[in-house]
């Protein structure tokens, strides 16, 4: 039976076996989305530390409550609805990312590592009860219909998200492709709930993917950390060179909303950046929890700057990526400070059909920083703004050849000024917009790249 080693991600905690990125907060999993593994590292079992003995009080006190409960509950409860309650409430005090793992779980975690499932596209996390929507997938049924970062599903199908019961509101985003739902949501700094009717698809995540901004620039997206993050994300800049019809100039990696993932995916990612350094180390009381990797020689942009974007939406194996960038001095990061999900769960099988995800260690970044709770602070801090058209057209005289009686130039005429097609993101993605300006400024003062080495 192999353990797996998460950083607990920001998807469907309560499914949250396969993803290992869960965000801060709560049992997070999407709630048709789950906790992406955030590592397939098996980590071998250890004997357990010494500790005091267990004290009787707490044996009796235990057994006195369990006792009045079998007694006097208003409900008959069986001793095994009662044992589970028991063992899901013991991982439950913990952390919010430690928890017991049924059968229904364990067969998601092998889910979530393929990118596939039917649901809505959306990672939540519990925080105090409540269902906080930590990032939707892109192109998904959740993200089409406008739900946010922050968000707060309060209502499904018309009934309250109980506190005591989030496990059973997360499932009950996932269901049959084409089943309709309707959330009542609570956006971010909004009084009033309202009511998203969507209809569940099967969601495949093509977890990195990107386009060219203008010639020489390009733009690389990973939505989240799975197995095959690494080597969609090299073909695609392969493409986007050849596209280009010469080394590229720079790119940016945008993380944003960015739950996590794969331990494994996201030192690869860092890795294909990277010509040598510690990509990430981890640290726990058990000595095989103690692990650090480093980068390997080869850079896919052969050096030429990047930035990289980042929001309270870029959490775990993201945050991972973008640390090792930015404490290597590879990146430019940008925007607003990091989720802070900084520690690292195992998943520790009981049997064929079970298992504990245990919080084991915590993360830290090249300069030997945990981020747990604290996130990353970009280099350069954006607001959270949104760019819009003009409200009316720009003045007629924009220069020297549109004035009336000017003096004739000596090339004037010969050559037709045609300006360069503007991407739709740019035209209102702000921090886009910014990161590109950006990355101009670095290439400017980059010589020139020759040809992107590959990792072997």
């Amino acid at each position: 039976m192999v353990q797996r080693l998460l950083l607990s991600s920001l998807f469907l905690c309560a499914v949250a076996p396969v993803f290992a990125d869960e965000p801060p907060g709560g049992a997070s999993a999407p709630a048709d989305v789950k906790a992406p593994i955030d590592a397939q590292a098996p980590v071998a079992p250890a004997a357990p530390p010494k500790s005091a003995p267990l004290d009787l009080g707490d044996i009796r006190a235990f057994t006195a409550v369990y006792s009045l409960v079998k007694q006097a509950y208003v409900d008959d409860v069986d001793d095994h609805r009662l044992m589970q309650a028991a063992i899901r409430g013991l991982l439950g005090g913990l952390d919010p990312h430690s928890e017991y793992l049924g059968k229904e779980q364990m067969e998601d975690l092998t889910e979530d590592t393929t990118g596939s499932y039917a649901g809505l596209g959306i990672e939540v996390l519990q925080v105090d009860g409540s269902l906080k929507v930590i990032a939707p997938i892109d192109d998904s049924p959740a993200e089409r219909a406008g739900i946010k970062a922050g968000d707060t599903i309060v209502r499904i199908d018309g009934k309250p998200v109980q506190a005591d019961d989030v496990d059973s509101a997360i499932a009950q985003l996932r269901g049959k492709p084409g089943s309709p739902i309707t959330l009542s949501v609570l956006h971010e700094k909004q009084t009033t709930p309202v009511d998203i009717a969507l209809k569940r698809e099967v969601i495949r995540v093509a977890s990195a993917g990107g386009r060219l901004l203008e010639p020489g620039y390009a733009y690389l997206r990973v939505s989240q950390f799975q197995a095959e993050t690494g080597a969609q994300l090299r073909k695609r800049i392969e493409r986007l060179a050849a596209e280009n019809k010469a080394p590229l100039r720079g790119a940016v990696l945008d993380l944003r909303s960015n739950p996590g993932g794969l331990l494994t995916a996201a030192i690869e990612v860092g890795d294909e950046f990277l010509e040598g350094g510690v990509i990430v180390s981890t640290r726990g009381r058990v000595k095989d929890s103690e692990m650090t990797f480093r980068a390997t020689p080869g850079d896919l942009l052969a050096g030429a700057p990047m930035v990289v974007l980042v929001d309270n939406g870029t959490a775990s194996a993201a945050e991972i990526v973008a640390g090792a960038l930015k404490d290597n001095h590879r990146a430019l990061l940008m925007g607003r400070r990091t989720f802070g999900k900084g520690s690292v769960q195992t998943v520790l099988p009981l049997d064929a059909e079970h298992a504990v995800k245990l919080t084991t260690a915590r993360y830290y970044t090249p300069s030997g920083i945990s981020i747990q709770a604290a996130g990353i602070q970009p280099d350069i801090a954006l607001a959270d703004l949104a760019l819009s058209e003009r409200d009316s057209d720009p003045s007629p005289i924009v220069g020297e050849r549109d004035l009336r009686n000017h003096l004739k130039g000596a090339n004037e005429g010969n050559a037709v000024e045609t300006p360069p097609a503007a991407d739709r993101d740019l035209q209102r993605d702000y921090a886009l917009n910014e990161a590109l300006n950006a990355l101009k400024a670095l290439a400017l003062r980059a010589p020139h790249a020759a040809a992107a080495p590959g990792k072997g």
